[in-house]
Order: structure tokens, then C-alpha cells, then sequence
């Protein structure tokens, strides 16, 4: 389970999710016809660019960030950046606020689940148009959109996939990766909860099951797999009560319920470490940090897609690059985010910092696919979708990280968790 604090800042930094609750929308200072969702695009001018852009990092600032920056300025040579790192942890309650105040810098990395929030303060421009949709993956383009416009640029992407422990599953008659698909993948589970003892005698659990914060990033692409979706962007309403709802409830619940995942808040990472869990899903980060913390374990550890049942999906987030309706110097601005999402430049990004990139020439320049265990993250990227963007996302966030937990322990049933849901969501409403 991912509940240390160091592997719960990191996902909340992988994974973009706001850490607090979602502000709600009151229009904080500013007019009421200024346009959100309804913007025209923003033009960038011809020629270098030129003057100061002040830009907003979240978390540390990377050196490889500090390179770009550089060249950027070697091209540019009458420009200047300047840019702030903000922590993680208060980047939400910081934007926000210098969004409400009318105090933002030209430009800022926004983490990606918050962008429909902001968007709908009015804070950011609208995209220009000669920023190419079809340069990135659609799942990552999604992300910066509001109402259908388009109000940034993606910088890092992120997903996850299937890690396994192939010392473990091998035990089990597993040759090679787990089932693709929902079904066979639960019958290897069972194959390799079957092996916990002589077998494997560390072995508890077949598989790692989040339970609590950020659950819903696991569960939501199960709806996605089944042709579902938890809310209809048509009609403004949630589809909480309907049969793919259900049977991503039913699968989820059928994984704890068969003793094939533990539901107490043990660490995911930690588990696989010491041989307690075979399989878990995670983030990109989690290779890296196998490699760093536990190199007695390379060769025994390999990725996988995400199984599916109907048909493949995956949650899509990251940090996207916006440029403020306050900003000081917005051409500047746009001109230093269309060149960090160069794909020659974000490859460098990537490369040096072990993110994942949001186009698809990026992943190539950066040759990422050499590593076997990275591919299974190209095809995640691929099929990743967008949460819906709508304001009170966390708060929808928040009461299906609940009800998950109440389904994996046994303390309701499907049909309530349903009902509930479609309640609460309902109440709670999307905003703007």
C-alpha cells in the first residue's frame, strides 16, 4: 500500500494529484465574462524572444531544467528566465492563490489533474494554435483541456504499469509476463498466491492493492477498459450507476475478497522489495528507484501493461505547462514552454531526469525503448486517458478513494458503493 510519507509525496509528484482540497470556484477577484473555456487562443510572435519570463517549478529544480533554460537563453540572447521551485506539497494552495490575488508569474508547471480547476479561474491563456495537438499523446494533450479549449502545453507525462517479480511468478509456472487480459490475469494471481509457503515462503499476497488516497487512479481506467466512464461530458451528469461501473467494482472488490491482496496501508514498494507481494502497480519512477534501492534485485524484475478486459486503458498524468493571463511577458513565455516541449528538448529533459515524456517523438529522440522495461510504459501512454475535467474533481476523487476502501474491506457492497457515489457525485456537482 502506498501510505509511507515518502512514497505518498512521491506519487503525488508523479502523478500530479492535488493534496488538498479543491478550491471552489467563486471567481476570486476576477470578472465573470473573462472567458473561461470560451478563450481564443493566444498568438505567439515572430522572432526571439525577448525580456524576462518568470517561470514556476514544481519541487526541486532539476539541473537538467537549468541546461534548457540556458540554451534557451543562448538562442534567445535578449532574454532572460528566471526560474522559482515551489514545493509539491503547497504548490496548490500557492497557485491558487497568486491566481485569486492577481500575483502569478508568466508561466508555471501546473500539475495535470489541476488544470480544469485553474482553467476555470480564468488564470490561464488559451493555447496557441501553432502548438500541434497531434505532436503529443492524446491521453496527455487531454489534460490541458477545459470546456474543449485548450489551456497549456504537456511537459511530463505519467502512468502506470504492472511490475513483477519474476523469481516469484516463475514459481508459479509463469513463463515470461502475467495474462494480458482481466480474466487471465486473475488465474495467475491464483497461480501465485498458490506458491505462498515452501514455494515461496516470504510470499503473503499475489499482488499489491492501494487502498485509500489516490486509489481511484487504479479503479477509474477499469471503467475506462470496460467501455464506461463515471461521468458524461454530454450531459453534465455522472454514470456512476451503470453496468461498467459495476463490474470494475466487482473486480476490484474480487482481489482482496479472494485473499490475493492484503487491504491494511502497507507500502507497495517496501513489499516487493522483501519478496511479500509478487506483482504491483506503479509509476515510472518505481524502475529507477528499484535500481537505486535494491540492486540485489535487478534481472529479477520486469513491467507489463496494465490487463484489461474490453479493451485497454490507462490514467494519464503528469505536469503540463501554462502561461498566465497575468503574465508580464506572455510571448516570452510561450516561446520558452514551445521550446522545453520541443521533442529534441524534452527527450533531454527525460533522459536526465527518468520522466516520462508526453509526445511520442520525444519517447523516440530519447530512445527510451531500449529498455525493456520502459516499453510497456510507451503502450500505457498510448491508450492513457485524462480524468474528466471538471472542477471538483478532487472532491469526486476523494469520495471514490473512500468507497473503494469501504468495497476492498468488506464493508460494502457493490450496489451501495454504486448508489453512493452516484449520490455524492451528483451532490457534489462540477463546478463552473
Amino acid at each position: 500500500m502506498r501510505i509511507t510519507t515518502r512514497h505518498t509525496v512521491r506519487t503525488v509528484q508523479t502523478l500530479c494529484v492535488t493534496v488538498t482540497a479543491a478550491l471552489v470556484v467563486t471567481g476570486c477577484g476576477r470578472s465573470e465574462d473573462s472567458g473561461a473555456g470560451n478563450d481564443a487562443p493566444a498568438e505567439i510572435g515572430a522572432g526571439k524572444a525577448t525580456g524576462t519570463v518568470v517561470m514556476w517549478n514544481l519541487g526541486d529544480i532539476e539541473p537538467a531544467l537549468k541546461d534548457l533554460a540556458k540554451k534557451f537563453e543562448q538562442e534567445n540572447p535578449d532574454a532572460d528566465v528566471k526560474i522559482t521551485s515551489i514545493p509539491w506539497d503547497a504548490a496548490h494552495d500557492k497557485l491558487t492563490t497568486a491566481i485569486a490575488g492577481g500575483n502569478t508569474p508568466d508561466m508555471s508547471m501546473v500539475g495535470s489533474t489541476w488544470m480544469a480547476e485553474m482553467a476555470a479561474m480564468n488564470a490561464f491563456q488559451a493555447t496557441p494554435t501553432s502548438i500541434k495537438s497531434s505532436d503529443f499523446y492524446p491521453g496527455q494533450w487531454d489534460t490541458t483541456k477545459y470546456k474543449k479549449t485548450s489551456y497549456g502545453v504537456p511537459f511530463t507525462a505519467d502512468t502506470t504499469v504492472v511490475y513483477y517479480r519474476t523469481d516469484l511468478t516463475k514459481k508459479a509456472g509463469i513463463k515470461g509476463a502475467l495474462a494480458g487480459d482481466r480474466e487471465g490475469y486473475l488465474k495467475d494471481l491464483k497461480a501465485i498466491q498458490a506458491t505462498a509457503g515452501e514455494q515461496n515462503p516470504k510470499l503473503r499476497n499475489a499482488t499489491g492493492l492501494v487502498v485509500g488516497f489516490n486509489s481511484w487512479i487504479f479503479w477509474v481506467p477499469m471503467v475506462w477498459q470496460q467501455g464506461g466512464d463515471i461521468y458524461d461530458a454530454t450531459t453534465g451528469k455522472f454514470t456512476f450507476d451503470t453496468p461498467e461501473v459495476a463490474k470494475a467494482l466487482e473486480y476490484w472488490a474480487s482481489v482482496p475478497k479472494q485473499g490475493l491482496a492484503p487491504t491494511d496501508r502497507s507500502d507497495n514498494v517496501q513489499n516487493f522489495r522483501d519478496g511479500l507481494i509478487a506483482t504491483y502497480q506503479e509509476a515510472a519512477w518505481n524502475g529507477a528507484s528499484l535500481h537505486k534501492d535494491a540492486p540485489e534485485l535487478d534481472g529479477k524484475w520486469k513491467t507489463m501493461p496494465v490487463p484489461y478486459s474490453e479493451q485497454p486503458a490507462g490514467f494519464a498524468g503528469g505536469t503540463d505547462l501554462a502561461v498566465f493571463k497575468e503574465a508580464e511577458n506572455p510571448d516570452a513565455a510561450w516561446k520558452f514552454a514551445r521550446f522545453l516541449t520541443e521533442p529534441a528538448n524534452l527527450a533531454a529533459y527525460v533522459k536526465a531526469t527518468g520522466s516520462l515524456p508526453s509526445s511520442p517523438q520525444a519517447w523516440s529522440d530519447a530512445k527510451l525503448s531500449a529498455d525493456e522495461n520502459m516499453k510497456p510504459f510507451d503502450e500505457q501512454l498510448k491508450v492513457s486517458k485524462a480524468q474528466p475535467a471538471i472542477t471538483t474533481w478532487q472532491q469526486i476523487a476523494d469520495a471514490i478513494d473512500s468507497e473503494l476502501e469501504k468495497l476492498a474491506l468488506g464493508k460494502a457492497t457493490v450496489a451501495e458503493v454504486q448508489k453512493t457515489l452516484q449520490s455524492k457525485a451528483t451532490s457534489i456537482g462540477t463546478g463552473r
